[in-house]
């Protein structure tokens, strides 16, 4: 039967044979207050011609990173995107309706994944990658599930106060649900002392969550945190910036178990918010407990190497109970993105990206330093994004930013309730991240408008 039109014989028909006397019956449970009375205050139907033109001035109204000058932080990242990223990831042998998993007619998907989960462990120093989950948030839940489940731990998770307090939100709600307690370290001064870390983790403490750098853009003490985790028996999990491992360490070489990060920087553009790159790693110890998909390779009957689908312990496959995650796909095409973005680079692109970003943020910072009113909110090492301590007000100073045509922010209060960084309220503090698209002359200019 068509699922776009019914005729009302039709409609009589279904009510009947699923015994209520009308449409209305069927949402009986529904609180009346709930239901909409009447038609919706729509406007009246448009030929194709007159939809056309309406949504063409709708979309005209978007202003997007290339009409403005971005320097949006918090997580996602105006970073350049070679054409050849698009050019590949647009062939039409990596578009499908659906998950693309049979081998049999889909080596080339798996080989891309195969590829992305070597290049993972590369970026990382890490021995196991997955084919990557949803997005940044939702890899640190399942990385923090994944400790608990490795240690028998069920009696706290402990995550520093530095730590993307969206990321956070998500692990929070999860943990509703569960018995594991959630403990936050403060971080009023932009990083956390790791002694803070010792007096919060205990021989019931599963891991220890950190970002590095963190939200703020500064570098914690990774090696130090990782060791006040070990030295309880609990486990050490990175957020990391996948661009920053040019220049810093690698979770790998600090002692990270477990490293996850948002991808979108690798090649995924800001796209409204979505859909990201969870990026997920950690040691080979642990891969049966990992979650979501692994593939690997084999030979086939006939001698000839093949990928498969080696591992995926989700709920579909095997005994619920037995699952180690309900996220029910990874994110292909944008692991392809990244697959592509990283081949491109190589070791010694990533590194000059990371260079590029690196001194132009100090030099913003700098340049911004010297205005009135404006400061750097932390006195501690940062990489590409830092936070300013505006006396006149974050929504002040990003309004006369936006004005002149650039994008600041986020502003501390719009992602987290933290009402007490540094010292000061939240609502005096404003994000500012510079990648390798930026130029002297845009940054200068910023500077001079917030004169």
């Amino acid at each position: 039967m068509s699922y776009f039109f019914d005729t009302a014989s039709q409609r009589e028909e279904m009510l009947a044979r699923i015994g209520v006397d009308s449409v209305d019956d069927l949402f009986a449970d529904v609180p009346e207050r709930f239901r909409l009375e009447g038609l919706m205050n729509l406007p009246e139907p448009l030929t194709e011609i007159e939809l056309q033109r309406a949504i063409t001035e709708q979309a005209g109204r978007n202003v997007g990173p290339n009409d403005r000058v971005c320097l949006l932080g918090g997580g996602v990242y105006d970073h350049f995107i070679p054409a050849v990223v698009d050019e590949i990831a647009g062939r039409g042998e990596f578009y499908t309706a659906y998950t693309p998993y049979q081998p049999e007619c889909s080596q080339g998907t798996l080989q891309a994944f195969f590829e992305y989960q070597s290049l993972a462990c590369e970026l990382t120093g890490m021995e196991v990658s997955n084919a990557s989950l949803y997005e940044g948030g939702t890899s640190m839940s399942e990385a923090a599930f994944m400790a608990v489940r490795v240690s028998g731990r069920h009696g706290k998770i402990v995550v520093l106060g530095s730590v993307h307090p969206e990321y956070r939100a998500v692990l929070k709600t999860y943990l509703t649900r569960l018995e594991s307690t959630l403990v936050e370290i403060p971080c009023p001064n932009g990083t956390v002392d790791p002694d803070e870390v010792a007096k919060a983790v205990d021989e019931t403490t599963a891991c220890v969550i950190f970002q590095h750098p963190n939200f703020f853009g500064c570098l914690e003490e990774a090696e130090a945190i990782v060791e006040k985790a070990h030295e309880v028996g609990a486990m050490a999990i990175s957020v990391f910036d996948p661009l920053s491992v040019g220049l810093v360490k690698r979770p790998g070489e600090y002692g990270a178990d477990i490293a996850v990060a948002e991808g979108q920087s690798l090649g995924v553009p800001m796209q409204y918010g979505g859909p990201y790159l969870g990026m997920f790693c950690c040691r080979s110890e642990y891969v049966r407990k990992m979650p979501g998909r692994l593939i690997g390779t084999t030979e086939d009957k006939n001698g000839k190497e093949c990928f498969v689908l080696a591992m995926q312990t989700r709920e579909q496959h095997i005994r619920r109970g037995k699952a180690t995650s309900n996220i029910c796909t990874n994110q292909g095409l944008l692991a392809l993105r990244a697959t592509i973005y990283l081949s491109l680079l190589g070791p010694e692109g990533l590194k000059e990206v990371g260079e590029l970003c690196l001194r132009k943020a100090h030099y913003l910072a700098d340049k911004l330093g010297e205005i009135d009113g404006l400061s750097l909110a932390f006195d501690r090492p940062f990489f590409k994004e830092f936070a300013l301590k505006c006396d006149a007000g974050a929504e002040e100073v990003a309004a006369r930013a936006r004005a002149a045509g650039f994008d600041l922010g986020p502003r501390f209060q719009r992602v987290t309730a933290d009402d007490d960084v540094n010292g000061l309220s939240g609502n005096s503090l404003l994000l500012a991240a510079v990648t390798e698209q930026r130029t002297r002359e845009e940054l200068d200019r910023l500077a001079a408008a917030l004169r």
